[in-house]
């Protein structure tokens, strides 16, 4: 009996390690055509100013009416960095929206089919940014995109699907490891092929925008090869659809998991009441961890007047780092586990961030930055994981759709209201003030981990 057991868990693990593998590979597909265009928008935003698109133009006045209400200098850099964080946070928007949809969708009809038809979706986002000729146009790329860009919660409910909650830490951390070589990789590869399309009679952001739609027509056929349905027969089968689909949308809704309550075979409510907290941690961190990694810019470049080229090589330092630690440290922690390393890597957001607002030499900001990188590599996907562990078979979906929802929405608010302080009271007291409110997802972990589960 023993032997058989052991047959059956070596055919699980090897299912397990097939989906990792494969799901691995679609995030870095989908994350390298999505962060190609990321070293290109000061340039695109500069190419659409002499345009004078009436789009750019509108965007623009709103990008002047909170520079003189926060006090941002008039520099073109500074410019770019705010420009290009309201086309991210409505970026953020759109997916705060459809996030919650599509893992609901995904639990009716399965993962593989709605991650082949978002996969379509940002195939005909790079298809417009290709033959965009406009501002307007641009823009309805981010739209599409924005709408569109339900891979990332899809894979994490893929890697939630499977048995072992060993395997389910061990994807959420390879999930980690995509992002951290997507974001380092790609922007290298956009800034290498724009200088390279200059040369030519091409709009300069033309060939990596062919590039970002060859990356999603590999991906649209490798998901259609390689990726096996995680979600069974039987349990779409069962599945109960959206309930109230207000509760999908609904911001409250979502931080109470609504969605997740409604159904037949809900979550105890000790359960729930964890599912809740940990959603609270999770919009807390990334609300705080956004707002100061957008602000970043700022302070590097009025500080110590940090070129392009040099920015570039201080994101490069922070992605390779992140990869290193979630390669060798975040997939090999143990269920059971997580808690205490998440709030490990939060109490080191604190003196990394007191290190970056302080600091008036690049050591000293490099110093900072490496803590940063850690604490980055290892809270959303043991996050991620101790989430997974929540729901049913049949709503997975769901509830990785409305926690990456949640994220979505801190990433959309963090950034201005952190910029907003860094400029009305300044660098440092941004900085020192965000470290010290980390303590609010430190309270809320501690919370969590003394609520008890039936």
């Amino acid at each position: 009996m023993s032997a058989v057991n052991k047959s059956v868990e070596d055919g699980g693990s090897f299912f397990s390690s097939k989906v990792i593998n494969t799901v691995f590979i679609i995030l870095l597909l989908d994350l390298l055509g999505f962060t190609l265009i990321l070293p290109l928008l000061p340039s695109i935003l500069d190419h659409y100013a002499q345009t004078g698109d009436v789009a750019y133009q509108w965007l623009q006045s709103v990008v002047e009416w909170f520079r003189e209400a926060v006090g941002v200098p008039l520099e073109k850099k500074y410019n770019s960095v705010l420009f290009g964080g309201l086309i991210g946070s409505l970026f953020s928007l759109l997916q705060f929206l459809s996030s919650p949809v599509t893992g609901a969708l995904s639990d009716q009809h399965g993962r593989r089919p709605l991650l082949l038809l978002t996969t379509l979706g940002l195939m005909s986002s790079y298809a417009v940014w290709a033959v965009s000729r406009s501002f307007s146009m641009f823009l309805l790329f981010r739209v599409i995109g924005g709408v569109c860009k339900g891979n990332v919660s899809l894979c994490t409910a893929i890697m939630a699907d499977l048995p072992c909650p060993k395997a389910r830490n061990r994807g959420m951390a390879m999930i980690g490891i995509a992002f951290s070589l997507g974001f380092t990789v790609g922007p290298l590869m956009g800034a290498y092929l724009s200088i390279g399309s200059r040369n030519t009679d091409n709009v300069f952001y033309q060939i990596p925008a062919l590039l970002a739609l060859g990356f999603s027509a590999a991906d649209l056929l490798f998901i259609w090869l390689m990726l096996p349905e995680t979600l069974s027969k039987d349990v779409k089968a069962s599945s109960s659809g959206f309930g109230d689909s207000w509760d999908l949308l609904n911001p409250l809704a979502l931080f109470q998991f609504s969605a997740v309550t409604r159904t037949e075979d809900s979550p105890s409510k000790e359960r729930m009441q964890k599912l809740k907290v940990l959603g609270l941690v999770y919009f807390c961190y990334l609300f705080l961890f956004s707002g100061l990694e957008f602000t970043l810019s700022f302070l590097t470049h009025q500080r110590f007047h940090f070129t392009g080229m040099q920015q570039g090589k201080m994101f490069f330092f922070i992605g390779i780092i992140m990869a290193l630690i979630q390669g060798g440290y975040a997939r090999r922690i143990k269920p059971g586990q997580q808690l205490k390393a998440v709030r490990m890597a939060i109490i080191t957001l604190i003196p990394a961030f007191i290190l970056i607002g302080l600091s008036h030499s690049v050591t000293m900001l490099y110093i900072g930055l490496a803590l940063y990188s850690f604490a980055a590599a290892v809270v959303v996907p043991c996050l991620s994981a101790l989430v997974s562990d929540h729901g049913s078979a049949r709503q997975k979906g769901t509830v990785m759709g409305i926690l990456r929802s949640l994220g979505a929405l801190a990433r959309a608010l963090g950034p201005v209201i952190s910029s907003t302080v860094y400029w009305i009271a300044g660098a440092e007291t941004c900085f020192l003030f965000s470290s010290a409110a980390f303590v609010l997802p430190l309270v809320l972990l501690n919370t969590a981990a003394h609520l008890k589960e039936d």
